[in-house]
């Protein structure tokens, strides 16, 4: 594997942005240090007062995006391109053009009207932290200190060794498992950073890369595409596995997804499960290009199908005739409701039934047959006509890696409103598949009768194990996604940067939102492997830890 790619630099700052830095250096920077802020999720705001409300100097409006001038501290108002007050002050002041938004402590340039980046800025950021953590060694309440230890760390980072030693790793009694490494938060990335610990410890996608399958200077020699998914997934694999303990911020595998999914190109928090089917969906497009000509993706060699793929059975029957028609879906991972009420109620805020409590529940709700509206009649080719249906649904073909995505959050179109479905659900540690496949069902349906049926799989292995849960806590506009590692029987907390041992109640509390299992083999396989196993302590490259949480 190699430790290097020179395609990636840091972004150049715009002109307006050098000229400051020519003029002022880092004395505005310094300036505004002290009224950094961080939330428990990780966002930092810049707060000049805790008592007043920020106004704009021009209107005295707080509507909008607030801007400070680096140059007269004053506050500015951006409503929209029309009603842009921060471009005003540029205009009449020279000099004037870097402002930081208040609201994100993120730089903007008033003239090029958009974000701008700076090392420097970051590193200001970081310092407000580093001084936070030592403060609170000395005495210091302890709120302070949690509430600055997920600030968003910066691309980067140029701290001494010393205070990153005091901020993240500190002697434990037991070794964490060779791949266990915190991931920055870039600014509101937590969905991004719990996907990739997902990523990084799938045994079918960590053989994949640690053995070189995708060598990124073959790639780059043989590829005219200059930004490339796996090559940076390749990246993060070898900065996680090299045995380096301090955090690492995945900066050129976001910019490269931003440049191949530009409707997500923000800082915005963004949808865990969305990502992680974009990942899948940018790793098979690059991948299967090098493959042989793929007629459809149930031939596809691209790791992401050989690990996710799976394909779905539905059938509908007609409540006259019993005529079954039958189709298969390709699918990456299984969606299901946490509400035990029928999906076609349109009014989620008229169910009084009770949500299910586990997986098991879940699975069965999915696979039992359901009476179609009398707006879904089904044309039956034996009647010529539509009639009333059934339909179900089953498992045909079972993926190495099984995802189940809750469906926590649900939307309401006749009234026009959202909710998430705040309640916890049990999950087994190991789960047998063989209920809810195509045979299984099939065979159920016809009275269970002792004969092959075409969907017959007495070879697939049914049973799996879980290795990761990704919960989100907090509302439905806004919160924080967290990823629990289960590595040879120890559960491990991936909260973005900080990595800590929790107990298996820990974990059932949270609210899962992604559960992946791996076939049961492969997962005895991957704890036996020589990548999972501590290092021998005489080996420099191995540092026990425990997180800061």
């Amino acid at each position: 594997m190699y430790s290097s790619n020179d395609l990636y630099t840091n972004p150049k700052p715009c002109k307006h942005l050098a000229e400051y830095k020519v003029k002022n250096g880092m004395c505005g920077y310094n300036l505004i240090q002290d009224c950094f802020r961080t939330t428990p999720y990780g966002r930092t705001t810049l707060e000049m007062s805790k008592l007043e409300i920020p106004r704009c100097s021009v209107c005295s409006g707080c509507q909008g995006r607030l801007y400070m001038c680096l140059i007269c501290s004053s506050v500015f108002c951006c409503l929209s391109p029309e009603s842009n007050h921060a471009l005003l002050h540029s205009q009449s002041q020279d000099g004037h053009e870097i402002l930081v938004n208040m609201e994100r402590a993120e730089l903007y340039c008033s003239v090029c009207c958009d974000q701008v980046y700076d090392p420097d800025f970051d590193k200001a950021v970081m310092c407000k932290l580093i001084k936070g953590f030592s403060r609170s060694e000395n005495g210091v309440e302890e709120s302070e200190m949690r509430l600055s230890k997920r600030r968003r760390l910066s691309f980067g980072m140029d701290l001494d060794s010393k205070n990153m030693k005091r901020l993240f790793i500190r002697k434990s009694k037991s070794c964490f498992p060779l791949g266990l490494r915190g991931l920055n938060n870039l600014g509101n990335t937590c969905f991004m950073n719990s996907v990739l610990q997902v990523l990084l410890h799938a045994p079918p996608l960590r053989n994949y890369f640690l053995s070189d399958r995708h060598n990124r200077e073959i790639c780059r020699k043989m590829s005219t595409d200059r930004l490339c998914l796996p090559c940076d997934i390749d990246l993060i694999f070898s900065a996680v596995f090299s045995g380096d303990r301090t955090p690492y911020s995945p900066t050129q595998f976001l910019y490269s997804w931003w440049q191949h999914s530009e409707n997500h190109a923000t800082y915005e928090q963004q949808d865990a499960h969305e990502f992680f089917i974009s990942m899948l969906d940018k790793i098979h497009d690059k991948e299967g290009k090098a493959s042989l000509a793929i007629k459809d993706n149930r031939d596809c060699q691209c790791i992401a199908h050989r690990a996710f793929y799976g394909l779905l059975r539905s059938d509908v029957t007609c409540a006259s005739c019993g005529f079954t028609s039958t189709t298969h879906d390709p699918c990456m991972d299984v969606s299901l409701d946490l509400s035990a009420c029928n999906s076609s109620r349109k009014d989620f805020a008229s169910k009084s039934s009770k949500p299910n409590e586990s997986l098991v529940g879940c699975l069965d709700l999915f696979t039992r047959p359901e009476k179609l509206g009398s707006d879904q009649k089904l044309y039956c080719e034996n009647c010529h006509e539509k009639q009333d249906a059934l339909k179900q649904m089953s498992i045909k073909k079972l993926p190495l890696v099984l995802c189940f995505h809750i469906k926590r959050f649900e939307h309401s179109p006749t009234r026009k409103m959202s909710r998430k479905i705040d309640c916890h659900m049990q999950f087994p540690l190991s789960l047998d598949m063989k209920p809810y496949l195509s045979s299984s069902i099939v065979r159920k349906r016809y009275g269970n009768r002792i004969f092959s049926f075409d969907s017959d799989e007495s070879d697939v292995s049914t049973e799996f194990e879980i290795f990761a849960v990704v919960t989100h806590s907090g509302m439905l506009e806004s919160g924080h996604y967290v990823t629990y590692l289960h590595l040879r029987n120890q559960w491990y907390k991936c909260d973005d940067a900080w990595i800590t041992e929790v107990d298996e109640e820990a974990v059932r509390a949270s609210q899962c939102y992604l559960i992946y299992y791996v076939q049961k083999m492969l997962y005895h396989k991957s704890c036996e492997d020589f990548s999972c196993q501590p290092m021998s302590l005489r080996a420099d490259t191995f540092v026990p830890i425990t997180g800061c949480c």
